[in-house]
């Protein structure tokens, strides 16, 4: 694994962004919606619903909202049609970014996408122009506090992890897609607590960005994606670790 976290190098930027998404509820709702769709209301029959309504509550979304959603949809209500796509295109230097939207209309998605990217220095792309470079895994980030790094790695090994890594104060583990929850459960059963759980698409390789004016419009354009309520997730290899 890379010498330095790539938690943390998403989370400097990441993190900032998600805590000024006033619309956050919006994003878990139509993930909510799909997975109803597709496999019912309930989540003890729902696992991908389950999934979903673990992470909405580990970014601190309420019971309520929650509850308000699932009760819509199990007093018969039609879950509305929400579509995933994936855009790809280069930030300012170069920088490969993702960006995964949910959303209800493609075309006032791929306007807002392009315009974020035309407007700081990036161009959108087409399909397939920058996943290459980066891997999908499962990504469960344990504080790294009053445990001991051996016996974690040994643990998340046992329960079919594919790949740890012990940076600064949290351990990253890592999983293929296809067994990211089933390692999760086994951990959680085991008293694992994550600051972090969901598959991500994670960079082979990270860019550092030297140009002033290039680190200002790269910031803003993730900014402004992140606060796109069609915007699920933004991943990008920009190594933006001081």
């Amino acid at each position: 694994m890379s010498g330095h976290s790539k938690w943390h190098n998403i989370q400097k930027t990441k993190g900032a962004q998600d805590a000024k998404k006033a619309k956050i509820f919006t994003k878990y709702a139509r993930e909510m919606a799909i997975a109803i769709r597709e496999g019912g209301a309930d989540p003890a029959s729902n696992s991908k619903l389950a999934a979903i309504i673990a992470r909405a509550k580990s970014e601190n979304v309420p019971n309520d909202n929650i509850n308000r959603t699932l009760q819509k949809y199990q007093s018969g209500a039609a879950a509305e049609n929400y579509e995933y796509i994936d855009y790809e295109g280069y930030g300012p230097a170069g920088i490969a970014v993702i960006v995964e939207c949910l959303t209800d209309n493609r075309n006032r998605t791929v306007a807002d996408v392009r315009h974020y990217f035309d407007k700081y220095g990036g161009n959108l792309g087409a399909s397939g122009c920058v996943s290459w470079q980066f891997d999908r895994k499962g990504v469960l980030v344990v504080d790294a506090e009053d445990r001991d790094e051996e016996t974690v790695m040994m643990q998340a090994l046992e329960a079919g992890a594919s790949d740890f890594d012990a940076s600064e104060d949290v351990f990253e583990i890592y999983t293929t897609p296809d067994d990211f929850e089933s390692v999760k459960n086994v951990l959680s059963d085991q008293g694992f607590s994550f600051l972090e759980a969901q598959v991500e698409m994670v960079p082979q390789n990270y860019m550092k960005l030297t140009d002033e004016e290039d680190i200002k419009n790269m910031t803003k354009m993730l900014e402004m994606l992140e606060n796109n309520d069609d915007v699920q997730n933004v991943w990008h290899n920009w190594d933006n670790e001081e």
